[in-house]
């Protein structure tokens, strides 16, 4: 079992939550406090009691007055984050899609210095994603922009469209994030950020469940999604090949460049 040696730097988690109001306290019980220093709860204009039950739970809150969508509500919350000194900030979702007890094995790596960002991948053993409810058209959707995104970016990554991620706060202090999409599509944006920078970019196996009350883009959306992420690597490989210019990938490069090197 992991633990926690080191107190010296905060870790914070980051809820970017829109009508979680059914499973938000089932998510904030299960986040392992002696691991977690601060709880940020980032509500997108809930129209249920979400912001309620997160004062109640004594959660530290930010609420939009207007939704801005899943890649604007994140914006904030690593805004936020970082605003109070946070040194490690790991995404949960608060529809309890992702299991919070895994947040050790996913912030480690960043604790100890060995990474600067660590996805958890659902698809590690992909016959666990079935098992765990994942719909069939996502699964292979899944491998198939897995397979491409691997190909374009030159990584082996088992998985890109996990929302259960971790990040170091010069990664994050490094990113243009205002640059990016306000919609799904943020999180692979984020990838390629860290591609382009060239950090140290980490994988840790974690469970699937799908549920009733768990949110989840349909298929129409998803499409979309796909879509999207496929102009993303798009763009990527337009600018490596110096063809066009993105300054979301440009402005992260040489942020990076100017970064102190760091050892494993």
């Amino acid at each position: 079992m992991l633990r926690r040696t080191d107190r010296s730097k905060k870790v914070t988690a980051v809820l970017p939550a829109y009508n979680a109001e059914k499973t938000l306290g089932r998510t904030v019980a299960d986040i392992p406090r002696e691991w977690v220093d601060e709880i940020i709860l980032v509500d997108d204009a809930s129209r249920d009691g979400t912001v309620d039950l997160a004062l109640k739970l004594g959660l530290t809150v930010v609420r939009h007055e207007k939704n801005r969508g899943y890649g604007g509500n994140q914006k904030t919350c690593y805004t936020e984050a970082l605003k109070r000194e946070a040194d490690v900030v790991v995404m949960v979702h608060p529809d309890y899609q992702y299991d919070p007890t895994y947040i050790p094995g996913l912030i480690a790596p960043i604790l100890e210095g060995k990474s600067d960002a660590v996805f958890g991948s659902r698809m590690f053993a992909r016959r666990g994603a079935l098992e765990g409810g994942m719909p069939y058209w996502k699964f292979f959707a899944n491998i198939f922009l897995t397979t491409i995104a691997n190909g374009v970016l030159g990584y082996q990554l088992s998985e890109y469209h996990s929302g259960f991620r971790a990040y170091s706060r010069q990664l994050l202090l490094s990113l243009p994030l205002e640059l990016n999409s306000d919609n799904f599509v943020f999180d692979s944006e984020i990838i390629v950020q860290c591609v382009a920078g060239g950090y140290r970019i980490g994988e840790v196996p974690i469970p699937t469940r799908y549920f009733k009350e768990a949110s989840s883009i349909g298929f129409w959306k998803s499409v979309q999604y796909g879509l999207n992420i496929l102009w993303v690597l798009m763009q990527y490989r337009l600018h490596r090949l110096k063809l066009l210019n993105f300054p979301k990938y440009e402005k992260v490069a040489m942020a990076a460049s100017l970064k102190p090197e760091t050892g494993n």
